[in-house]
């Protein structure tokens, strides 16, 4: 009787240890549905909208230029800020959700002007 009291203390903290992991992996799952996956998600977004630019296009730079792309060379644009004015920067500068959100608010504003 005394023995298997002993045998059943001892395997008890044994399925502890798979216990106490359970929560360690919830929280690695949580931290890679909301915050890893997400990000890697809006880098590849980016990379695509850098990829697709094209001369003529009207783009707005991290730093808040506006500009029309005038000349691309390969990681370096040439963007022309006004008349007879240009401005070189590196690819990588040019935002996408704020050349977006630009593109939307001068839309609203031609659709409210002609009307």
């Amino acid at each position: 009787m005394m023995i298997s009291l002993f045998i059943l203390q001892a395997s008890g903290p044994a399925g502890s240890i798979f216990g106490s992991l359970w929560p360690l992996l919830l929280m690695f799952v949580v931290i890679f549905f909301f915050f890893i996956r997400p990000q890697a998600k809006k880098q590849k977004e980016q990379t695509k909208f850098l990829d697709s630019l094209d001369k003529g296009d009207e783009v707005v730079t991290n730093s808040g230029f506006i500009g029309r792309i005038n000349k691309i060379e390969g990681a370096i644009i040439t963007l022309s800020i006004g008349e007879k004015t240009f401005v070189r920067i590196i690819k990588n500068s040019i935002s996408k959700e704020m050349t977006e959100a630009y593109r939307k608010s001068t839309a609203a504003s031609t659709e409210v002007s002609s009307s």
